[in-house]
């Protein structure tokens, strides 16, 4: 099975979509505080659009980790953590599926669960790619020179809204902990837009499946595995 890598997500247009339509029904009140994107996609209609999105962008972040996953093979990234980065990014994405599946009005532990994962292991992820290409240094890493202090930067930030997110929530201080919260998400969605850029020389890949022979014993053949 073959075929282009694609672009990274774009799940950023449901969230201003389900804030929209959360504020025009009344569902949030923005004379109360600024709310949070989980209460803006906890009633329909808003929260069957915020579903849906999440649902196709925790497919996309999934097959996103397991093209990073293959380039940073080619490009000499050990195996053990090249896999701990694959397995970040699928939790990443379980993560998301999950916030998007179980809304916090009638889930709120699973709910927080899928949130950890999503923002706190989604950014685990990429710090442990900043970290790996910082080791590895590979030569055929595609992008200006500005990309990878931008990427730094991008992550710093991030990680620093998050904390600040956690600690305006209990201060309490909610309005300022939900503008965070979206700033963060949007942050996320720029990082994973920027591996356009990592992806950008890559003209396709194939995955293959080899049958054993039926006269080769069980332990002699050889399986390509990822």
């Amino acid at each position: 099975m073959g075929g282009f890598p694609g672009a990274p997500p774009r799940t950023q247009g449901p969230l201003p979509c389900s804030f929209a339509l959360a504020v025009s029904n009344k569902t949030v009140n923005l004379t109360e505080g600024f709310p949070y994107i989980s209460l803006c996609g906890s009633f329909p209609p808003q929260s069957c659009i915020f579903s849906q999105f999440l649902n196709i962008g925790a497919a996309m972040v999934a097959w996103i980790s397991v093209l990073r996953y293959v380039q940073f093979r080619e490009w000499g990234i050990p195996k053990f953590p090249n896999r701990l980065c694959l397995g970040s990014g699928f939790l990443c994405a379980l993560g998301a599926s999950i916030v998007g599946n179980f809304q916090q009005t009638n889930e709120l532990s699973m709910h927080l669960f899928g949130s950890f994962l999503a923002f706190v292991v989604g950014m685990a992820y990429f710090w442990t790619q900043l970290v790996l290409l910082r080791l590895a240094k590979p030569r055929a890493q595609p992008g200006a020179p500005w990309i990878e202090p931008l990427r730094l930067l991008l992550c710093g930030l991030c990680t620093a809204l998050m904390v600040a997110m956690i600690v305006l929530h209990f201060w309490p201080r909610r309005s300022e902990a939900a503008v965070c919260e979206w700033s963060t998400a949007m942050l996320l969605f720029v990082l994973f837009g920027l591996l356009a850029v990592d992806f950008s020389d890559a003209t396709g890949f194939a995955i293959s499946l080899q049958s054993r022979p039926r006269s080769c014993p069980s332990g002699a053949a050889h399986l390509p595995s990822l």
